[in-house]
Parts: structure tokens; sequence; C-alpha cells
């Protein structure tokens, strides 16, 4: 079976300049599977069941050992049988994804290196190509050649990219083959990935150390065959790890020579656009003094420089909006944010890859950062010293709840959140592999590609933070941090303590205007005498109170929030997705809301079980979702930001009446238990815990290590008996 030559779009070189294009499983030669090149049951079906009984390939097909064990004892077959074409029972048997009568096969003495098929291919080169992963696993424990090739050139390595399983590829490259090895054209496992636009793949190719910068018999890079194909995160990955964008091939292209005529320019320039270079290709520079030593450590001064412009902002914005009259203040003020923000978003364009997103940076913490700083001051330097004589207690109390407000607040941005420590190297690797597959675990549920550990009990792989956290709760862009296992309780501290030193601050805000409203002037444009009085007297401290008021909003909604889920022994992540022994813990509106919340993810979609029951469905692997983009209005984004869906989500969540006893929450020991292990936990507030530690029903468990749902409730409660399954997803609530 030839190769068919690539489709190009209208306007493209002539294929006589293009290479062969790696197209996977069109180039891949597929094993005949029988004349009409159909694998269905009823087209295999012989004639009569005598024939049947003598078709010992049919019984390998279908899993039939008791009948192939008939056939080896009468002695009409043997371990060496196999027919014309050189195909055996075991090929059969493992492209059906037929595990049980692989291994009675392969302990009868099936040769597993023997090549059929019209592709010349092994047992596990058929598997791979259904990415049968358990099977492959059981085919190379029993001696399976990873490095064999078939006809074409292809090892298993490049046979399971193809189809982009994402686990099948964590599985064979722990089988120490090369991830640079080439097929007879030259081309890498990284170039079809990057042709076929499996960004995952990708992804973990480059982890694993591919050659970015290998070529194919024609000169192409991965860089030009990700061009080919179009996928902008192939595109944009491969020039974060340092792709050479003006390489040329034999015949003297470019990539954007290449992007030109597949008609991708507007993939490229995009993914050129959000790694920092121009339409050019060239870097993108800032022309003004010191720019190069400021951006020496880019990511550090990006940091920095979003996480303190909103505090200046905020002082020039407060100061135009009290110092002009309200017609004029407010526009003008609005408009000086705008300008300020429009700066900030120009800034953005020289910030690493994965800050180009206003929300993956430090800027929100920023504001809550800037309104606490110049309240602080403000009422350090104006309001203290003229009411510190009539608010004593009032001072008193928030001076206290400021200062454990920001202590809190820093503790919860600066400290881990519970990372799942990642494992040391190759080899505990494998062997955390090998036990899952021996446990048929080895799936997203339970495994993280990025991170290469077990995921925990409710633990979460953060994309913003790039690591599994344990317990995890939400990913806070107003603390650019998660909230997980180790900094929840500050977290809960913070905003007690914000909530509460608000109220007191707006309160003695109001005695210290009751108090100098005398001094202000009657004279204003639109309120009454007795506001204008109050409004000139200190304009500036009325905007700054106003502003901090407003912060009540968010603050309350995710207060209560937090507060019910800790009383439910919830999270928010299980709350919002209804990840509960997975039944669907969640109601209609969680689901609904949930859609738009995770708007943007490009996480793999949950394994879809199999047929077998034993692992994901090899037809549809985890990694194959779709990479668009999806565009939230403005409304919408600040809502999820302000946390005004989760408090809809568990407002409501009590309203749904009793719920089937299989669906509770397995982690519940009771309101007043789950209270209790939260805030009775001996760990020091003022201090670190170690990594993972937590009560669940008043026993000590560390998260991190945790793998199964804890025996809880045992006089008569909640008993599932089965394993959490933790849920892939993005991002913050």
């Amino acid at each position: 079976m030839s190769s068919p030559e690539p489709t190009t779009a209208v306007g493209s070189a002539p294929q006589s300049e293009m290479p062969k294009a790696p197209n996977g499983k069109a180039s891949a030669l597929v094993p005949k599977l029988s004349d009409d090149a159909h694998v269905e049951l009823a087209n295999m079906l012989p004639t009569s069941p005598e024939d049947f009984d003598q078709d010992i390939m049919q019984m390998a097909r279908v899993g039939d050992i008791q009948g192939i064990q008939r056939l080896y004892d009468s002695g009409k077959f043997d371990a060496t049988c196999c027919d014309h074409e050189g195909i055996t029972p075991l090929h059969w048997a493992a492209i059906n994804n037929q595990y049980a009568t692989c291994q009675f096969l392969l302990k009868a003495g099936v040769d597993v290196n023997k090549k059929g098929g019209e592709s010349v291919a092994t047992a596990a080169m058929w598997a791979a190509q259904r990415c049968h992963y358990y099977t492959v696993h059981l085919l190379l424990d029993n001696g399976a050649d990873p490095l064999v090739t078939d006809v074409q050139g292809y090892n298993i390595l490049h046979l399971a990219t193809f189809e982009g399983n994402i686990f099948l590829l964590v599985l064979l490259l722990h089988q120490n083959i090369s991830v640079d090895v080439p097929d007879n054209q030259g081309h890498t496992c990284l170039m079809w990935a990057a042709y076929k636009g499996y960004p995952a793949c990708v992804d973990l190719f480059l982890r694993w150390g591919a050659d970015v910068h290998l070529t194919d018999d024609t000169g192409f890079t991965a860089l030009h065959w990700g061009l080919v194909k179009g996928s902008q995160a192939c595109i944009q990955k491969l020039i974060e790890y340092g792709a050479d964008r003006f390489a040329e091939t034999q015949t003297g292209k470019t990539p954007a020579i290449t992007a030109e005529e597949m008609k991708t320019e507007r993939i490229w320039h995009k993914a050129l656009k959000e790694s920092g270079y121009k339409e050019d290709a060239m870097p993108l520079t800032l022309n003004f003094p010191m720019s190069a030593w400021l951006l020496k450590d880019k990511r550090a001064f990006m940091n920095k420089f979003f996480f303190l412009w909103p505090t200046l902002i905020m002082l020039v914005t407060f100061f135009i909006a009290s110092h002009m009259v309200v017609y004029a203040g407010i526009p003008i003020a609005l408009f000086a944010a705008y300008c300020f923000q429009w700066f900030a978003y120009q800034v953005m364009e020289y910030a690493p890859s994965d800050m180009r997103h206003i929300h993956k940076t430090p800027w929100l913490a920023g504001i809550f950062a800037g309104t606490l700083f110049w309240a602080g001051i403000r009422w350090l330097t104006v309001v203290l010293p003229a009411t510190y004589s009539s608010y004593v207690f009032s001072n008193l109390v928030f001076a206290i709840l400021a200062s454990l407000c920001g202590y809190f607040y820093f503790c919860t941005m600066a400290n881990e959140p519970g990372f799942v420590p990642k494992l040391g190297g190759l080899t505990e690797q494998k062997a955390l592999i090998n036990e899952l597959l021996s446990l048929w675990k080895f799936d997203q549920q339970n495994f993280c590609v990025t991170c290469m550990v077990r995921q925990p009990l409710r633990s979460k792989h953060c994309k913003r933070c790039n690591r599994c956290v344990a317990k995890h709760d939400h990913h806070c862009p107003w603390v650019n941090n998660c909230v997980g296992v180790n900094n929840q309780r500050h977290f809960l501290l913070y905003l007690l303590c914000l909530e509460g030193g608000i109220i007191v601050f707006v309160n003695i805000v109001i005695g210290y205007f009751d108090i100098i409203r005398e001094a202000g002037s009657e004279e204003c444009n639109i309120l009454s005498p007795e506001l204008c009085k109050v409004v000139n007297s200190d304009p500036f401290t009325l905007v700054l109170a106003i502003w901090a008021a407003l912060q009540l909003t968010w603050v309350t909604m995710l207060l209560f929030v937090q507060l019910l889920q800790i009383a439910r022994a919830q999270t928010t992540y299980e709350n919002m997705k209804g990840a509960h022994h997975g039944h669907g813990f969640g109601s209609k509106a969680s689901e609904a809301i949930t859609s738009a919340l995770t708007t943007g993810t490009t996480t793999a979609a949950g394994a879809q079980i199999g047929p077998t029951g034993l692992g994901p469905d090899p037809a549809l692997p985890p990694t194959h979702v779709p990479h668009g983009h999806h565009h939230q209005s403005c409304f919408a984004q600040w809502k999820k930001l302000l946390g005004v869906d989760t408090f809809v989500e568990t407002a409501f969540s009590g309203m749904e009446g009793n719920r089937p006893r299989r669906n509770r929450n397995p982690f519940s020991a009771g309101c007043m238990q789950n209270c209790k292990d939260f805030w009775m936990d001996e760990t020091p507030i003022f201090g670190s815990r170690e990594n993972g530690d937590a009560y669940l029903g008043g026993e000590r468990i560390n998260y991190t290590m945790v793998y199964e749902t804890p025996m809880l409730h045992r006089r008569g409660g909640i008993n599932d008996g089965g394993g959490y399954q933790s849920v892939a997803g993005d991002d913050s609530v």
C-alpha cells in the first residue's frame, strides 16, 4: 500500500517540491483485516459452526480462550501457527484488545515479535495503532521489542504518535526508546505530532528532550510541519522551546514561506505574537533607556510591574475623582484609569507567553494590595489623628484586623498551596506507571502526564501553577496562587479579617466625617448643602471609603461560599464540577455555570471507559479534544473573577432536595466534625505546616499520599467503598 501524497491548499507549492508528508494513519500500513477491509464481527463470522471451530484467528478476535485451548490440545494448531501473511492469533487478540487471550497465547509460547500482515508489523504495533496501551504493556513485559520497525520504517512510538494517545506515549517513552528516533524519511515523533496537530504530544516530547532543530530528509523541521497543519498551540510550543524561526529547507523555504503556502499565516503570526515576537519573527524590544537592564529577568520584572501598577492607578484615579467637580471628575478619572490599563496591556506584549492575559498576572492581587495600602496610609495619616480620642476601640480593632489581613494575605500568596511532590527520576516514574497499570488505573483520573505523578485524592493539576495541588480548592487570581490544603486556613482568615476590617473602617470613616464635616463648603453643583459639606470636607477619603466598601460584595460572597463548603467538607472545585465519586454531584445549574467557568481550558477531556471496562476507550484517545478559542464577554469574565458563579451555585445547591444516598459527599463527617477538622487543626496559624497534612473525620491524613476514599462514618454512615475520582480541568474560581 503506497502512501498518498498530502493534500495542499490552493496556491501551495507543487507536490514535487514538498516532502512526503507524515500523514499518520494514512501513511502507516493498516493491517489487512479481511478481504473487505472490515473488522466488524458480522463480516468475519464463518458460515458454519464446524468452520468456526477450526478458525483459531476468529477465536483470537473474540477472545475464545477455551476454544483455542481445545485446538491446541487436539494438535491442530500450536504456538507457531500463522497464516500465509505471517499473522498469528496474537496479532488478532492484540488489535481487538483481548487482554486475557493475549496472556494465554504468550504463556503458550507464541512469538511476541513475529511480524505479519501487509504492514509487516508485530502484535504490539497492531495494538498500538488502536491505542490499547494495557495490551501493549503486557506485550512489552513479555519481550516485545519496541525498536523493531514495520515495512515503512515506523517503530511502535511512531505508530502511537499517529493516534495521539498521551498515555500510550508516556508508557513507551519509559521503555528507553529514543524520543528522536527517525523513520525512513527522517521524520521524528515530534514532527509527526506537530503535523497531526497534537499539542499535548508536542509538549510531552519537548519536555522529554526532543531536539526541536532536527530536520527530515527534505530539511523540514518540526516547526515547518506544524505550519503545514496549522495548530497554533503546537507552533507556539515549538517556538517557546527555541525552534529556529528562520530555518530553511533544502528548497530554501523558511517557516514564514511555508505558512504562506499552507495558508496558515494568521496562525503563524498569532503564535509569534503570543511568544513575544513580531510578525517578521524578530523579538519584540523596548526602545527606552535601561530597558535591557529592566528586562534582564523578564518574569521577575513583569510580576513586580503588574503587582505594583494598580497601586499607582488607584492613587491617580482617586485624586482626580476627589479634586474635580463630579460631572467632570468621574469621567476623567475613568479615562485616566483606562489609559493606565492600556499602558499595562502594551507592556504585556513583552511578557512571557504564560502572562499574556491580565488574569494570568498578579494584576488582581495588586488591586487588593493597593487598596489595603492606601486605606492603611489614609487611616494612619488622616483618619486616626482625628478620631483616636472618639473611637479608641474601633481604631484599635481596625489596626489589629488590618495587620492580620495583610499577614494572612501575604501568607496565602507566598506559601505553597500543597504541591504533590514529584518523583526523583525515570526509574521511579516507570515503577509508578507499572503499578498503576497493574491496578488498571493508568488514566488521567489517576495519573498526571505533566507532573508524572499519581494524582492523590481530591487533587488537581493547576495549569497556572503548573503543578498538582493536594486537596485543590481553586486558583485565586486575587492572591495570585492556588488555594489548597496548606494555605486554605490562611485564606479563610484573610477573608474574615478583610470583611471585618472593611466594616470597621467604614464605621470609623463615618465618624470621621461627622467630626470634620463642618469644615466643608456647602457649595457644589448637584448635591444638597449637607452632603456638599461632607464631600468637600475630605473628598479623597470619601472616594477611598466608597471603593473599600464596594469590596464587600465579592468578599462576602467568597466568604459565604468558603464557610459553607468547610461545613460540608467540600472544595470549590468539587462544588462546581460535581465531582464526588463521578456521580454528577452538581445540579443542572452547576453544569451551566461550570460550562462558563471553565471556558478556554486546554486540558484533555475526561477519559472514556471502553467496552472492556479496563480503561479509556481506544477509539477515543484522551488527548483528542478541540483546542478552539472560546470568547467570553467582559461581564462573564468579571462575574467569574468576583466569584458570582460559585456563590450562585453554592447558594442554590441546598435547594435541590435530598440527594440519593450514593451521591452524598464521601468526605463529610457531619457539619460539626467538618468544622472541627478545619478549624481545630493544631498546626500553628502563624507558622508553616507539613506539606499535605490535615484532618478528615477526626483522623490525621496527608492529602499528598491518600489515593482511596477514607472509611468514614463506620457506625452506619456513608461508605461507598470506592475510590475517589479526581477530575481534570481548569482554572480559577
